[in-house]
């Protein structure tokens, strides 16, 4: 073997293992709030409101619901994702699915809700929310 093979080859061999290895997977936290941002077009009211998993918040015509929030730990890169259903209550008071999809809150603009008065979407998930829970349904 010529030296700069003999050389080159454990090299390759250690960076091979590097990129197989990879960096570790970032472990995603399911968090039970979906904290959201709206904007009202018209009256120019931005609010930001808590949703709980699987819980829908109406906010002017439309309905929010998120089905699932994830996040990473506060030492990962942040990566905020929610799959999130929002409906439309229309004037002749039917309701009619606008938005169903992942939204991320590092790139809001990706898959906000671009409705003709409002927008919508997700800032953060979060563990905790200072809106009271729901109530879980009774069983007699």
């Amino acid at each position: 073997m010529r030296p700069t093979i003999a050389i080159a080859m454990p090299m390759l061999a250690l960076a091979a293992g590097c990129i197989l290895a990879g960096p570790a997977a970032a472990e995603r936290l399911s968090n039970p709030v979906a904290e959201f941002t709206g904007v009202d077009k018209i009256t120019g009211r931005i609010i930001t409101f808590d949703v709980y998993v699987n819980e829908t918040v109406q906010f002017g015509a439309l309905q929010v619901t998120p089905r699932v929030c994830y996040s990473r730990p506060k030492e990962e890169e942040p990566q905020t994702d929610s799959f999130v259903e929002v409906d439309e209550i229309t004037l002749d008071r039917k309701i009619r699915r606008i938005f169903t999809g992942w939204m991320f809150a590092e790139s809001p603009g990706l898959n906000a809700v671009e409705h003709a008065v409002y927008d919508v979407w997700l800032k953060s998930c979060k563990q905790t929310s200072d809106v009271p829970a729901p109530e879980a349904p009774k069983t007699n």
